[in-house]
């Protein structure tokens, strides 16, 4: 059996993963928690999507009155345009609709549009989506695509794995709020880091970086069970980062002082210690694990990129990483004699570490 991961999916290019609807349903709720009106009427865009199997049209569909939506737009890529291609399964929605065209399925992407009560049933639902060929084949960086992205308020998608750099800052540049599902790894990429440390872009709310199925199309060959006559893969790393604030983000965390770190952690690393291994290139302590940060320490820290999920601005500020920007630590902390950006401890290398202090 294939254990199929966001990197290899990345390497491969076979990148179209459709995420759950309960992973996508326990993710905005919790921002309804922190805000009931946060979509009360606004657009919502779904790029990179299938909306006739996608279950982020779905849920936006399904919930368009509850969440005062105003519009919902969701488009799709073009098969032949895809990387992977493979059998294309068309729908009942697609060919019993007077609009298909055997030729242009292929090569068109299309467009979803929920904005109004079509069946006249008094309710706006999934059965009020009207749709059509897009002019192109649906490419997100198209002139067409980038319209539609102008016109929404948020943009919510599972998008291509090897293209997340590139769609995160496809975003960015319009200013745009948005809710999207990347790998835990994209946290120290150099497109991404600094939108993190300037605190412009954050992690979300339910995915913990944890192994996490995925449903794949039915064309894929590589997957690891099939369900319900659905194949799915076993994603390691997902998380979703977002713009969109949450309350659990402003939540301190709770720590002991390093006294009582050395003395009682439950860490071999750092129980039983005289004091908090020093970086042999960095001017900053160790710190293995998030629950071991001292809370009495001023100075500054190197912490796993896990610390993103328990990360409270307020209470810390970040300062760099390793492996971003193609360098190290920034902000003049930087030891010039090191010409690497990993962190090292007795000559040895660290896996990834952010930089933080704590602020007074």
């Amino acid at each position: 059996m294939v254990r199929e991961t966001l990197c290899k999916a990345k390497e491969a290019k076979n990148d179209e993963f459709y995420t759950q609807y309960h992973d996508i349903e326990r993710e905005v709720e919790a921002y309804l928690e922190y805000d009931p009106n946060v979509f009360q009427g606004k657009t919502v865009l779904l790029p990179c999507d299938d909306p006739e199997w996608s279950n982020f049209t779905r849920y936006f569909a399904q919930n368009f009155e509850r969440l005062g939506l105003k519009k919902l737009i969701s488009t799709s890529y073009a098969p032949e345009s895809k990387k992977y291609k493979g059998g294309y399964q068309l729908t009942l929605f697609e060919t019993e609709s007077p609009l298909y065209d055997a030729d242009k399925t292929k090569t068109h992407g299309k467009i979803f549009i929920l904005d109004e009560d079509i069946n006249g049933d008094g309710r706006f639902n999934i059965n009020d989506l009207k749709w059509q060929y897009l002019e192109g084949d649906g490419d997100f960086r198209s002139r067409e695509i980038r319209k539609l992205r102008d016109e929404a308020d948020f943009i919510v998608t599972n998008p291509p794995f090897s293209l997340f750099r590139e769609f995160l800052k496809w975003i960015v540049e319009a200013n745009k709020k948005f809710l999207i599902i990347g790998n835990q790894n994209a946290i120290t990429y150099k497109e991404v880091f600094p939108l993190i440390k300037d605190n412009r872009v954050w992690l979300g709310i339910t995915m913990d970086s944890s192994n996490r199925w995925f449903q794949l199309p039915d064309n894929y060959e590589n997957y690891h069970k099939i369900e319900n006559g659905k194949k799915f893969a076993f994603v390691a790393g997902p998380l979703w980062y977002t713009n969109i604030e949450h309350g659990r983000r402003h939540q301190p965390l709770q720590l002991m002082t390093m006294a009582d770190n050395l003395k009682y952690s439950k860490h071999k690393e750092i129980k039983g210690k005289t004091s908090y291994d020093h970086y042999d290139n960095y001017d900053a302590i160790e710190v293995p694990k998030v629950d071991a940060i001292p809370s009495d320490y001023g100075g500054v820290m190197g912490v796993p990129i896990s610390f993103l999920r328990k990360y409270c601005p307020e209470q810390y500020e970040i300062l760099g990483a390793t492996e971003s920007e193609g360098k190290g630590f920034s902000n003049g902390l930087w030891n010039e004699r090191s010409q690497t950006s990993q962190a090292l401890i007795n000559g040895v290398r660290i896996y990834k570490r952010l930089f933080i202090r704590k602020k007074q």
